[in-house]
């Protein structure tokens, strides 16, 4: 009996690593189809998290107009949409249509600027001239031809990255429509679902991250306009022409973060060098300067008022962000941040969570007249600390 024991106990450790081997190879293979699948779905997964984006950003708007003004939720997120739209046609006009007419005279004025460059005559002959350009240019032009040539080649490839980018933008926009209009659904049926407690809990935590949106969209968009007002103000005292217009772009590229500035600068000091050299080096320095100023100042202070992060965690949010997920990464850093300190304040240790407001302890009696009637009765002695009165 005792050889007997030890083998029933040798089985039953066999079995138990057995069953820990295979739980273990099991959670591995989910974990790899699980990369798998979202390495596969990663450009889908991409315009959701973008739709959810806009979806949380809109929707305080379309519950305004709801409660307000239009009853159906179906109109108001139409009408809000529509909006929305609009507003970016009127920028995107205002952007578009002095850059395509000034298109259309540097295509009438393209021969002359060409046998002025050959020649050297003009600000862009002066300026090839002075770098050293126009002889590579004339000693290397059967190369400078063939790399042309070759240019159009992938033309191909360029449609197809077009129609992707449609219909990605189509896509995104469809997805958040949709999510604004089913969001009263979809929010009471979880809060239904979790119950009183946890939906009061998820309540909170919606409101929060819906701030933490708007509040990182708000911040962002005064950003930009300080970027194009002070770009406005340089490209007119040095008189770069359309400063207006170029300030603008700056503006829109701006929105976004950590190279947002630095292709503006791009745009900006290239008409600036187009100008006159002089304006060029003047609009290359603001914008070193500035887009320090705005990485390390602009950015932290009024992103994290508006946001009600610790500026400290909002560099370094953008920065790995940035870093991990290249643009979009940079674009939804802030918002993610936000959004995980919700989480954190709401369901992460009780250090981390907001502290109730300061108010009468409701286990002490008020001071009314029962009050001293029993301080009377007691002989007017006063409780001490932690003596309940009564």
């Amino acid at each position: 009996m005792t050889a007997g024991k030890p083998r029933r106990m040798s089985n039953a450790d066999t079995r138990v690593t057995a069953r820990r081997t295979l739980i273990v190879i099991g959670l591995v293979l989910a974990t790899a189809f699980a990369l798998a699948f979202v390495y596969a779905t990663r450009r889908v997964l991409v315009w959701a998290v973008v739709a959810a984006f806009f979806a949380v950003a809109l929707k305080p708007l379309v519950d305004r107009l709801q409660r307000r003004f239009v009853p159906r939720r179906a109109l108001a997120t139409l009408l809000v949409f529509l909006a929305a739209f609009a507003l970016l046609a009127i920028l995107a006009a205002a952007i578009l249509a002095p850059l395509l007419n000034e298109l259309g005279r540097f295509a009438e004025r393209a021969p002359e600027l060409l046998r002025d460059v050959r020649a050297g005559r003009g600000p862009v002959g002066h300026l090839l001239e002075r770098v050293g350009a126009r002889q590579y240019v004339s000693e290397h032009s059967e190369q400078l031809r063939t790399f042309g040539a070759r240019l159009r080649e992938p033309a191909v490839g360029v449609l197809r990255s077009v129609v992707e980018t449609v219909a990605g933008l189509v896509t995104v926009i469809v997805l958040a429509y949709l999510m604004v209009l089913e969001a009263p659904r979809i929010t009471s049926r979880v809060l239904a679902a979790a119950g009183d407690g946890r939906g009061e809990r998820l309540r909170r935590v919606g409101r929060e991250v819906s701030r933490t949106v708007t509040g990182y969209l708000t911040g962002n968009l005064v950003i930009s306009v300080i970027c194009g007002a002070l770009t406005f103000v340089v490209l007119a005292l040095t008189g770069v022409p359309f400063a207006a217009v170029i300030a603008l772009l700056v503006a829109v590229a701006d929105l976004i973060p950590l190279v947002g500035a630095t292709l503006g600068a791009v745009i900006a000091a290239g008409a600036g060098f187009l100008h006159s050299p002089t304006a060029g080096v003047v609009v290359l320095v603001f914008f070193v300067v500035y887009q320090q100023v705005e990485n390390h100042l602009l950015q932290p202070l009024i992103l994290a008022r508006a946001v009600r992060l610790n500026p400290l965690t909002v560099l370094v949010s953008v920065l790995l962000a940035a870093e991990l997920a290249g643009l979009l990464g940079a674009l939804l850093a802030i918002p993610a941040a936000g959004i995980i300190q919700a989480l954190l304040r709401e369901y992460g240790p009780a250090q981390l969570r907001p502290k109730p407001p300061a108010g009468p302890d409701p286990r002490r009696r008020p001071a009314g007249p029962a009050h001293q009637s029993s301080t009377g009765r007691t002989g007017g002695r006063s409780a001490g600390p932690g003596r309940e009165l009564g």
